[in-house]
């Protein structure tokens, strides 16, 4: 039973993909801010017809505390809902935003539905339609409002829906029943909006992430591009009052010409997605390798990398040593590295770049020392 449980869960339900969870996380985050002011006017201005047509024998602590605690609610909401907006929205604070919601809306839907569930039992039939349409409305518009957040509007749905058609249909009126028939198709047609709504939502950030990688990714070598290596670089020197170094290397490759022309462009491709699987598996997660085009590549070592104190130029070099087999013939390339240090080798990331460049360049032209091969 579990097991079923879970699988139409998942189905109806599905959960949100790991790569934009955070993305999807603010998104949401910013829509509820952005539309809760009008849920909180739109129960506001129920509370008082809410009171006024509270049954008689129900205890005035009922009657009119409950419209009043709402009240009151509405226009804390209101006043927090204010200040909030004047403030960043930080992934931290999106994730309470969300989770707050999902918890105060269901505790103040369960408030409202038992409000409404006792004063239907206390009144007369003539009144039952008073109730049903103050709780369904309040439960649609809400449901409607805090549609971002899929399980905060199906929550408010159930607790506000459901108590109330359970009354109508038992009630054995004719009328009554059919109202609660009704309720319940406009119900099931929104839960299908909210879920046909989060799923284009996801599809929309699973697109932008998309385009957002094919931006910054290399199409022949896989490894990031240009774009990203001075994105990574803007982060990294954004905050200079607190400098933290970091290392830039600049890696050209040498004899890879005669080789391209000798074999042809489909196979210097191929020796390029060679050097660069040697690299990204030299560096690992401790850095970024970019490919800047043609046989220029790049490697940049943030500062909390163990790297960042390591020989940097000979572990790029010692990684390349090996012949690259290529269409069953081996390779051998060689290449030549310039290092920067930030900030004591350029303040920013033009000066970084060139000190870099003319290290490469200084490299090329020096006499060459053989590169021990790594042991096995």
């Amino acid at each position: 039973m579990t097991g079923i449980l879970t699988r139409l869960r998942a189905r109806l339900m599905p959960p949100i993909p790991e790569a934009i969870r955070d993305d999807f996380t603010m998104l949401r985050a910013q829509r509820v801010e952005t539309q809760t002011p009008l849920m909180y006017l739109m129960l506001l201005a129920t509370t008082p017809t809410a009171a006024w047509v509270g049954a008689a024998q129900v205890h005035w602590g009922v009657r009119y505390g409950v419209p009043a605690l709402l009240a009151v609610l509405c226009i804390l909401g209101m006043l927090e809902n204010w200040q909030s907006r004047k403030r960043r929205m930080s992934l931290r604070r999106a994730r309470i935003l969300v989770a707050k919601t999902n918890h105060v809306s269901g505790w103040v839907g369960m408030m409202c539905s038992a409000w409404c569930v006792v004063n239907w039992l206390a009144s007369p039939p003539e009144n039952h339609a008073n109730f049903a349409m103050i709780l369904t409305m309040g439960s649609l518009a809400t449901a409607y409002c805090l549609s971002s957040i899929r399980g905060a509007a199906i929550l408010n749905l159930a607790v506000g829906v459901v108590p109330i058609t359970a009354l109508m249909l038992s009630s054995g009126r004719v009328g009554e029943m059919a109202a609660a028939t009704s309720l319940v198709l406009a119900t099931a047609i929104l839960i299908r909006f909210i879920l046909q709504g989060h799923a284009m939502l996801v599809d929309l950030l699973q697109l932008q992430a998309q385009t957002r990688d094919l931006a910054h990714t290399d199409p022949l070598t896989g490894l990031a591009n240009r774009r990203a290596l001075d994105d990574q670089i803007a982060h990294l020197t954004r905050n200079a009052a607190t400098p933290r170094p970091f290392r830039l290397a600049l890696l050209d490759l040498d004899s890879f010409k005669p080789v391209n022309d000798r074999y042809g462009h489909a196979f210097g491709d191929k020796l390029l997605c060679s050097v660069a699987a040697r690299l990204a598996e030299a560096v690992g997660s401790r850095g970024l390798v970019v490919r800047q085009g043609g046989d220029e590549f790049a490697v940049l070592i943030p500062p909390h990398s163990p790297l960042i104190t390591a020989p940097l130029a000979d572990q790029l070099l010692i990684a390349l040593v090996r012949p690259h087999m290529i269409d069953g013939l081996p390779i051998t390339v060689g290449a030549s590295v310039g290092v920067a240090l930030w900030p004591d080798d350029g303040a920013t990331t033009d000066a970084l770049f060139d000190f870099a460049d003319k290290a490469l360049y200084q490299a090329k032209t020096s006499p060459r020392v053989p590169v021990p091969a790594q042991a096995a």
